[in-house]
């Protein structure tokens, strides 16, 4: 008998949530989603370079002539050849890899480091955001 006048007020409670007003006006969740989808272009308008490069700041550098730190000073890095700073301990991989860190290899890069040099000594596990990473590679373009 227990039983039933607990479930009682809770099976009641579960009807009324099927009343045929809620299909007639749009949940309001669905406003909340569009307004955040018509946000987004604009969320990725504002995506900074150098708050980006913020996440690089542990490890890295980007003012003329300063010290390399645990990876080396990014300073003009776009254009460059590839493990040339001077100075920097690179690893064999990197060495290896050959170029020169144009546009398409910073991006490659710097949304997946260990797959673009594997053996990389960069702990970094990369930006998955393309928006991002373009915003930081126009910013490095500038730092020369």
């Amino acid at each position: 008998m227990r039983k039933f006048v607990i479930f009682t007020p809770v099976l009641f409670a579960l009807a009324a949530c099927g009343g045929s007003e809620q299909n007639e006006a749009p949940a309001p969740e669905a406003e909340t989603v569009t307004e955040a989808v018509e946000a987004a272009p604009a969320a990725t308008a504002e995506i900074s370079g150098e708050k980006s490069f913020a996440k690089c700041t542990a490890c890295h550098k980007v003012e003329k002539g300063a010290p390399n730190g645990v990876g080396p000073n990014l300073h003009g890095i776009v254009g460059k050849a590839i493990a040339s700073a001077e100075g920097f301990a690179y690893s064999t991989a990197m060495k290896a890899k050959g170029g020169n860190w144009d546009e398409a290899t910073l991006d490659a890069y710097l949304e997946n480091p260990r797959k673009v040099v594997p053996g990389t000594k960069m702990a970094f596990a990369g930006i998955n955001n393309a928006e991002e990473r373009k915003a930081l590679i126009a910013w490095l373009k500038e730092q020369k």
